[in-house]
């Protein structure tokens, strides 16, 4: 924008130069031409204080001596056809020409204003040259240029200068809105000592903005966190009672099933609240304090271990690809467990019998690279955003086991552990990398 402005102030300014100079020069030239008329007219009048013919031929003569003929041209045919002078005015088909007395000159170069009449039976003809209206035109040239490109030069330099300090003051803003839009509720717009006042107040009010989206997200996140644990504590009394009843009634029959589903959706909900209770303190960043080195090959040993089974039963397979020395990370143990652990049974979970799932992990100086793959379904790429929300579960998902908090835990360890968390597709199946340090 400002060189847009600046630009456009140039091209306004050199119009208002070229109409102010063009004006200038119009009325100088012509006040010029007046000058030089009048001067012909005077030089007439002169001559024409001579007595006869004869006194007007030797004036002519005299005074064309002395004469420049580049700047003044005297001649004057004499009722007799004698021509006196330092030129005469002759005319062909290209228009009127002045020709020299002078023997190595056949014509007069350059532009005249002429005056001719009649003088004691003669024609007396004076003509004044126009070089110093032409050398003005050069002058009136100069000066646009002189007054004119130093202007535009300044003009874009300053506008380039304000350009791209606008561009880093704009992209200060756009990267906070990035961060915001990714879900960093917490970036804000950080003006500087040169901002201009609207961005000042632009960035005020995106500041007034995601504060006010953060403290309605927190709020939200402290209400299901005190629902999960108010909750919690009624529904593990409610189990205790479910499974005393179960203790009374006959090991067989329709009670007794009832009773097992009932059990079986209070362990589902007491999931759902311990998860939820567990996201709310790895989103207050609490288990920071708690982060120690961990080999995260053999996290990822362990889960595979945990999960052979369940693979087994559903004809899968989990292949396991760790490096060869140990990936060390700072970070809480457990809850690096619990991310990997989520990955793997949402892979389990969501791929057809006869599936294999990849875990891999690749290292490269300080990086960590943690690849969950498989190939299921997939997650569509206009709702891989949307299954890191809380509770959000796919519409093909409704009728299989599951909270929707999994990859939502997943996401929160991740940024506590400031990795990089990708949903892509697998080409079939989905591949979800997790990537540490960098």
């Amino acid at each position: 924008m400002p060189l847009r402005l600046a630009i456009l102030l140039i091209a306004l300014f050199a119009v208002v130069s070229l109409l102010s100079l063009a004006a200038s020069y119009a009325v100088t030239q012509s006040s010029f031409e007046q000058t030089i008329r009048a001067d012909l007219r005077q030089d007439l009048a002169g001559f024409r204080a001579a007595p006869n013919a004869r006194a007007v031929a030797l004036l002519i003569e005299a005074e064309s001596r002395e004469a420049d003929p580049q700047r003044l041209i005297l001649s004057y045919i004499s009722p007799s056809g004698r021509i006196y002078g330092n030129g005469a005015i002759s005319r062909d088909d290209e228009g009127f020409h002045i020709v020299s007395f002078d023997r190595n000159r056949a014509e007069f170069a350059g532009e005249y204003l002429s005056l001719t009449d009649t003088l004691y039976g003669g024609v007396i003809t004076i003509a004044r040259s126009r070089a110093e209206i032409l050398a003005l035109r050069k002058v009136f040239v100069n000066i646009l240029l002189i007054s004119l490109l130093p202007t535009v030069l300044i003009a874009l330099s300053g506008g380039l200068i304000l350009a791209r300090r606008s561009k880093r003051h704009v992209e200060v803003v756009g990267a906070a809105l990035d961060r915001m839009t990714s879900g960093d509720l917490a970036a804000r717009v950080t003006p500087g000592k040169r901002w201009s006042d609207d961005l000042v107040q632009i960035g005020d009010k995106l500041n007034q903005m995601a504060g006010a989206q953060e403290a309605q997200m927190r709020a939200v996140r402290g209400v299901s966190s005190d629902i999960a644990h108010d909750l919690r504590t009624p529904l593990q009394r409610v189990a205790l009672y479910l499974e005393d009843l179960r203790g009374q009634l006959p090991a067989q029959g329709d009670a007794a099933a009832l009773a097992d589903r009932m059990q079986g959706e209070v362990d589902g909900m007491t999931r759902v609240f311990q998860s939820l209770l567990q996201l709310a303190q790895v989103e207050a960043g609490s288990p920071r304090a708690r982060f120690m080195p961990v080999d995260l090959g053999d996290v990822c040993r362990a889960v595979a271990d945990v999960f052979d089974a369940d693979a087994a039963e559903r004809n899968q397979r989990i292949s396991l690809s760790l490096p060869e020395t140990p990936a060390m990370l700072k970070g809480d143990r457990a809850l690096l467990g619990q991310m990997v652990s989520n990955l793997v049974e949402n892979a389990l979970r969501h791929t057809p019998h006869g599936s294999e799932i990849t875990l891999k992990l690749v290292q490269n100086g300080h990086q960590i690279a943690l690849t969950v793959a498989d190939n299921g379904p997939g997650i569509p790429a206009d709702e891989r955003d949307k299954v890191l929300e809380r509770l959000y579960r796919l519409d093909r998902s409704r009728n299989t086991p599951g909270h929707g908090l999994g990859l939502s835990l997943v996401a929160a360890v991740a940024e506590l552990h400031e990795a990089k968390l990708e949903l892509a597709d697998n080409d079939p199946g989905l591949r979800v990398t997790v990537r540490f340090g960098g």
